[in-house]
């Protein structure tokens, strides 16, 4: 346990001033981008079943890679252009007619962005002891000290899809995926005379920021020592299912909280008079005080 002198009426109290090798952010910002008219690439087999399905639906969109480059801005020292790509795996119900069970068809769709952070200067190599080689004891090669950026995205909102005809669609297909996404795709044969195109739009919630390698001066309190005691008895699985609690709120659900506020605020009888001061919405009895 800490050491009882570092605290002074249950408050922690400085021990020392440690340096610490660590990377700091140095600019930030947030995106709120709405993507419209996404072109889907779809290989052999997911455009096949586009091709005959007269219903189609989105089923799921979620943020496959993401491709980041940064560049040193010309005649602005300091700044860095952050050039971000995303890449989309969606997927789709296709229904080659009413009352049957769906197929699903996967295709990709991607964005470019670009944004302009301030990561300072530095012209630092850095070396690290670690070894690539033990036999031949050589030393992994030198990094620089440029910033590196780092993007921050939830799955993408899937806002609308529509399904048009390929002759009418002048958005061209983009088949240029990252090798990491091709590896996991079982169907990876390229389509041919495509009839339909699908196009969805998709909104973006992500942070860009930059970060650069510093050495800090921190206030350290002391060693960060677990108090709870590792569960580690893995002898009786039935002990173990024992010990978990029943989970009642599955097979009851909880009733609604009457402390909160009322949901049918508003004339609602006529009366002239809004109920949101009412208990049960027009009795004329506020309870919540007793």
């Amino acid at each position: 346990m800490a050491d009882s002198s570092l605290f002074n009426n249950g408050e922690r109290q400085i021990n020392e001033a440690v340096c610490i090798d660590t990377s700091r952010i140095y600019d930030s910002c947030v995106s709120k981008d709405c993507l419209e008219d996404l072109r889907v690439t779809f290989f052999s087999r997911s455009q096949r079943l586009i091709d005959e399905a007269v219903t189609v639906k989105t089923r799921e969109c979620e943020i496959a890679a993401v491709s980041i480059d940064v560049e040193e801005v010309p005649f602005n020292r300091g700044y860095f252009s952050v050039d971000i790509t995303f890449y989309f795996r969606l997927g789709f119900d296709t229904y080659v007619s009413p009352c049957t069970a769906p197929e699903v068809a996967l295709g990709f769709a991607q964005f470019t962005k670009k944004c302009i952070l301030y990561g300072s200067e530095g012209s630092v190599k850095v070396f690290n002891s670690n070894l690539i080689n033990e036999e031949t004891d050589c030393p992994e090669a030198p990094r620089y000290s440029n910033p590196t950026a780092k993007v921050q995205a939830v799955d993408p909102v899937i806002l609308s899809t529509c399904v048009i005809d390929a002759c009418d669609c002048s958005i061209a297909v983009n088949s240029s995926l990252p090798q990491s996404i091709l590896n996991n795709v079982s169907d990876n044969i390229p389509s041919a005379g495509a009839s339909k195109a699908v196009l969805v739009t998709l909104g973006l919630f992500s942070i860009v920021q930059m970060e650069r390698d510093v050495q800090m001066l921190i206030p350290a309190y002391d060693y960060c020592i677990p108090e709870r005691e590792c569960q580690c008895n893995t002898q009786s699985p039935c002990d173990t299912f024992r010990s978990i609690d029943f989970p009642v709120d599955e097979f009851f659900p909880p009733e609604r909280d009457n402390s909160g506020p009322c949901s049918c605020c508003g004339d609602n009888n006529g009366d002239g008079n809004d109920n949101c001061g009412d208990d049960n919405c027009g009795n004329g009895n506020n309870n919540r005080g007793n």
